[in-house]
């Protein structure tokens, strides 16, 4: 009789044991994860604003514009908005004074102090551009001139970098004028680079301003 007392007694031990060893753990929230229930969630993709990403070089935005714009602003600033470099181009997209006046910006300290006004002014100047440019990528788009494929992306590029007027040289040349900017960066190599990406949906215009 002892013995089966035992033996049973032990078997229940056994069982809490093992039940105890399965027992859940408490789970605690982590602060670098978990966003509560009153927080707004910031790092959700995609945004509906765009420029909510300015500052990341997502490798899934591909030749989208977002693709387009965050790797133009890395080759020219490395997608700093506070940068001024030796010849006094400003921004994320170095901008000088002459294209921002063009497009209504006149303070260059509160254009350095806003991401929001610089972003803006990129497509504004696109928009510019692409409307004094219009000819040459009816022209020239699809092309292959001097060894480069031409695309509307890579022209705006292009126009970025040097101006449309330089780019109307380039193509008048047929591309064999080489033309670069004071840093040695030929407008050539961006039209190369940064041809390909997605600028359709911005709208030629002769007289686009910002509007803040």
């Amino acid at each position: 009789m002892i013995k089966k007392w035992i033996y049973y007694t032990s078997i229940a031990v056994v069982v809490a044991f093992i039940s105890l060893s399965f027992k859940t753990s408490k789970h605690e929230n982590q602060d670098w994860f978990y966003v509560s229930e009153n927080e707004e969630s910031l790092h959700l993709f995609p945004s509906l604003e765009e420029e909510e990403y300015t500052n990341f070089n997502f490798p899934f935005t591909g030749k989208s514009f977002t693709g387009f714009k965050e790797a133009l602003a890395f080759k020219e600033s490395q997608g700093r908005y506070r940068l001024i470099n030796s010849l006094g181009y400003m921004g994320k997209y170095q901008f000088g004074m002459s294209a921002l006046r063009a497009i209504g910006i006149h303070n260059s300290t509160e254009f350095l102090n806003n991401p929001r006004m610089q972003e803006k002014a990129f497509k504004a100047l696109l928009a510019k551009n692409k409307w004094e440019l219009r000819e040459e990528i009816e022209k020239y788009e699809g092309k292959v001139v001097d060894g480069v494929k031409v695309t509307e992306s890579g022209i705006l590029a292009a126009a970025h970098l040097g101006g449309a007027g330089s780019v109307k040289k380039f193509f008048r040349s047929e591309g064999k004028r080489s033309i670069k900017d004071n840093y040695g960066t030929s407008l050539k190599s961006y039209m190369k680079k940064f041809g390909g990406y997605d600028t359709s949906f911005i709208v030629a215009n002769s007289n686009a301003k910002i509007k803040m």
